[in-house]
């Protein structure tokens, strides 16, 4: 078969022939990957080839080096650089060659171009690339599909690589994308795909946006852009503007008065959505940048510094525009509108909301005139829109100016209930969930509780988008009520009673029920009822105990219940809603069994725990993670709440246990079952030792696993020490294969500019800290033990080495903090005089000191106490 007859097949082929050709196509990358893709670049730059096999050469080609998948992308582009430097010269000149050459739109050239630079100028290859490109757009004699391919490859080059990489060619880049986008330039389609590129190039022009010279001409271009009669390019030069906004807010108050302003304003009030979308982000953009900026200054001012950027206000400025055009948009609604559906109506809700954050109390002056003159409007349109304007600020402007507000306007909300229009009573439920969220004690008084209340009891029976919002807004207030019913900051203190109290037994029945609506799928409701009983249950006061016991035996009903339903299930549908009611009912469980005495739950856990073993054995080999993840945290609980007692089940849990250890493959069942763990070394203590070589031995091995997400790996690390703590000097057989492990991990470094990886990395530290101290203690045991931690001497050097390296990163957490201070004070109490030497090193000296003057107690107390154990020694 020919490779062009077997491209045809790929486009135009029946199934069997599309299945052929495809094996055709894998086959004869496994035999010769380099021949094949070179056949591939021939045929995508023979232009008498018909465009159809041209376009699937090229996309054959593009699938051999680029993948979605950043794991496999790697791979490919490794596989690639392994090719012979000639034939991917010669490759290389093909594709290149082949751009402006095709006849749609977009190119595939283009792609094949972008995703082979990804490869190469990583490595400092193709160092022609970019330059060959600008000179294909800057060309006196270049076509309009040369520019616009060209342009393309550029956008591909820049969307998928490190912007590092490009910073050195930033200005042959912006040359060929200034020059595509300039108002002179006779084609749309090349307007276009440079506005594109140039969104993809904005990260690493920073150089040239420092420079008056070159800001004012890029802002002069797009400004120019936003003015095309054509809406694409207007819609792309209005998100380069968003998107500039949030790099480079620093470098914008020259354009804002003299161009952006207007710009934008007008965008917001455009008739196209798409247009309009960009013109509200823009501003959106703005407050969440000056709110930022506003909470950097407060920080600075607390720190005794000076902030290193400032805000210039523009939201505050143009308050009295913005708002006016904002609450026009939200009088836009449809009522057949789609709930997915992204459209200006709802930006400007998500804009008005940032907007309050922002400027805080000077939002009530603007907003509160139009929600008084339209919250009885005849026009359902503006009844919702003044609802939705007042939840949209509650979170901007202080309590105090709140409170009168709300206590005058939440029986207008309470009636809005009752509208005739589902929409207005959706709105209205979900602002009182807002109210309740935000300043809880303008409603958490009787003149105002009980008629609420039953407002939101009525609502658990209308239509599930409406009664989902009641849920949340049941919600706040139990966990508000609970909140001023402890006494100062006491989260542990159970009150005798509070608001809620008299009311609590009927709010909990309405939500069980809600629980087994019929339409209970609909709009989240089922799992937004039982979120609310479960909120219901945790703030629960002494006084209404007696209801979480019944809640618990109806809820474990309900458990044994479904159970028995499986042997019914049918359809993978029906078996998918069991799994999911399982796992709520999992979630419930821990609720309720947080809340249950401990001379109560002995009385219940036989049932409990036949029901959790049952369904972790059923669902242990089929496709039902959640209910496994949920199982397990629920058994996590019954241990917390039996501690020794729930000896009696560990045999039987065993073989599931480690089954769940096991799946690598699933990580949230395997973290789910690591936490199983930690909790059973807490709370039966020495008991576990009988199973811990097993347990050890799956530790070990998901934690070198490569097959084991990373986030499982900080649990595992600080269960050891859990262990450790649980049996003590036994834990001398496992003591050095950990330590060593600990230094590993302890030695990994973060990119301190990758700010997703700093919370992992915080995690991981955290995990290594507590695994040290489990160790410290356990090993040096009680004092009816012989201290012995001669096994830990020798890595004291590496766990010092630790705290040097945590002593110059600014980004710990207050929990690693924490755990360092109390590191350092087991350390100085376990080894004495061994440690006299390095206590006044800078390392322990600089943390202890942060830890004095951290905001977090736990830190400041074990800073104090570490200090402290030094003064001890010292003195000795």
């Amino acid at each position: 078969m020919e490779l062009i007859t077997v491209l045809e097949k790929t486009a135009f082929g029946n199934q069997v022939e599309l299945e052929a050709a495809r094996n055709y196509l894998e086959q004869a990358a496994l035999h010769d990957l380099p021949n094949l893709l070179r056949q591939l670049s021939d045929i995508l730059r023979n232009t008498s080839q018909n465009e159809v096999t041209r376009a699937q050469a090229a996309i054959q080609l593009k699938n051999a080096i680029y993948s979605k998948d950043e794991a496999i992308k790697q791979q490919y582009q490794e596989r690639w650089l392994q090719i012979p430097e000639e034939i991917r010269l010669y490759i290389k000149n093909n594709c290149i060659g082949s751009l402006g050459t095709e006849t749609k739109r977009p190119s595939q050239a283009a792609q094949c171009v972008g995703y082979i630079a990804c490869a190469e100028l990583p490595r400092d290859l193709w160092p022609d690339c970019i330059n060959r490109l600008m000179e294909n757009v800057t060309s006196a004699n270049a076509s309009e599909m040369l520019k616009e391919s060209s342009l393309e490859a550029i956008g591909y080059i820049c969307q998928d690589i490190n912007p590092d990489i490009l910073e050195v060619q930033s200005n042959q880049i912006l040359t060929a994308i200034v020059n595509g986008m300039r108002k002179e330039e006779g084609s749309d389609h090349v307007r276009l795909a440079a506005c594109r590129a140039l969104y993809n190039s904005l990260e690493f022009t920073r150089n040239n946006f420092s420079k008056d010279s070159e800001r004012n001409y890029i802002m002069q271009i797009i400004c120019e852009a936003t003015q095309s009669d054509n809406d694409q390019i207007k819609v792309s030069a209005l998100q380069n503007l968003v998107r500039i906004m949030n790099l480079y807010y620093e470098f914008m108050e020259n354009y804002m008065g003299q161009a952006l302003f207007a710009i934008t304003v007008s965008a917001m009030k455009s008739t196209n959505d798409d247009v309009a979308l960009q013109g509200i982000e823009f501003w959106s953009s703005i407050c969440e940048e000056e709110s930022e900026l506003a909470a950097e200054y407060q920080d600075a001012l607390d720190e005794g510094r000076t902030p290193t950027s400032v805000s210039r206000h523009y939201a505050r400025g143009a308050l009295q525009y913005l708002v006016p055009i904002i609450l026009q948009r939200l009088c836009e609604q449809k009522d057949t509108e789609d709930e997915d559906e992204w459209n200006p109506c709802k930006a400007a809700g998500v804009c008005l909301m940032l907007l309050a954050s922002c400027v805080e109390d000077d939002i009530l002056n603007h907003v509160m005139p139009f929600i008084n003159e339209n919250i009885k409007n005849p026009n359902w349109q503006y009844r919702e829109a003044a609802v939705m304007a007042f939840g949209s600020i509650i979170e901007g402007p202080s309590p105090d100016r709140l409170k009168p507000i709300v206590g005058q306007a939440i029986g207008m909300f309470i009636e809005l209930l009752k509208d005739q229009s589902v929409i207005v009573r959706d709105t209205a439920a979900w602002t009182i969930g807002r109210i309740c969220e935000a300043v809880p004690e303008a409603i958490l008084n009787e003149a105002i509780l009980q008629p609420l209340l039953e407002g939101l009891v009525i609502g658990l029976n209308a239509e599930p988008r409406v009664a989902t919002n009641a849920c949340w807004a049941l919600s706040s207030i139990a966990i508000s009520a609970m909140e001023m019913a402890r006494p100062g900051d006491d989260e542990e203190t159970t009150p005798e009673t509070y608001f809620l109290s008299k009311y609590f037994e009927p709010i909990v029945e309405k939500l069980l029920a809600t629980t087994e609506r019929h339409d209970g799928g609909q709009s989240n409701l089922r799992s937004a009822a039982y979120e609310a009983l479960m909120e219901m249950i945790k703030n629960s006061p002494k006084d209404c105990y007696t209801t979480v016991q019944k809640t618990t035996i109806v809820i474990l009903g309900r458990l044994e219940n479904v159970i028995q339903l499986e042997s019914s299930i049918q359809s993978s549908s029906d078996r998918r809603q069991v799994f999911d009611l399982q796992s709520l009912l999992c979630a419930t469980l821990q609720s309720v069994l947080r809340k249950v005495t401990p001379e109560d739950a002995p009385q219940i856990s036989d049932h409990i725990m036949t029901a959790l073993l049952h369904m972790l054995n059923q669902t242990a080999n089929s496709k039902a993670s959640s209910v496994q993840e949920d199982a397990f945290l629920a058994v996590s609980t019954l241990i917390d709440v039996l501690g020794e007692k729930f000896l009696k089940y560990i045999d039987s849990l065993k073989p599931i246990l480690y089954v769940g250890l096991k799946n690598f493959d699933e990580y949230q069942v395997c973290q789910a079952a690591v936490g199983v763990v930690g909790d059973l070394g807490r709370n039966i203590g020495n008991k576990i030792l009988p199973y811990c070589d097993d347990i050890m031995t799956i530790l070990l091995e998901g934690l070198i696993s490569p097959k084991l997400n990373k986030v499982v790996k900080p649990l595992i690390l600080s269960t050891f020490g859990d262990i450790a703590l649980a049996i003590g000097t036994d834990f001398k057989k496992y003591a050095e294969v950990v330590l060593n492990a600990l230094h590993q991990a302890s030695m990994i470094h973060a990119d301190p500019n990758d700010f997703d990886l700093i919370d992992y990395f915080n995690e991981l530290r955290e995990g290594c800290l507590d695994a040290y101290t489990g160790i410290l203690q356990g090993l040096k045991g009680n004092n009816n033990t012989p201290v012995d931690l001669s096994i830990v001497t020798p890595h004291i050097n590496n766990i010092l080495t630790f705290l040097e390296i945590l002593s110059k990163d600014q980004n710990i957490s207050e929990s690693v903090l924490s755990a360092t201070c109390g590191l350092i004070g087991d350390l100085v109490s376990c080894f004495g005089q061994q440690m006299i030497q390095v206590t006044d090193s800078p390392a322990i000296h600089n943390l202890l000191e942060r830890g004095k003057k951290s905001k977090n107690n736990r830190a400041r107390t074990l800073s104090n106490w570490a200090s402290k154990e030094i003064r001890k020694l010292k003195n000795a």
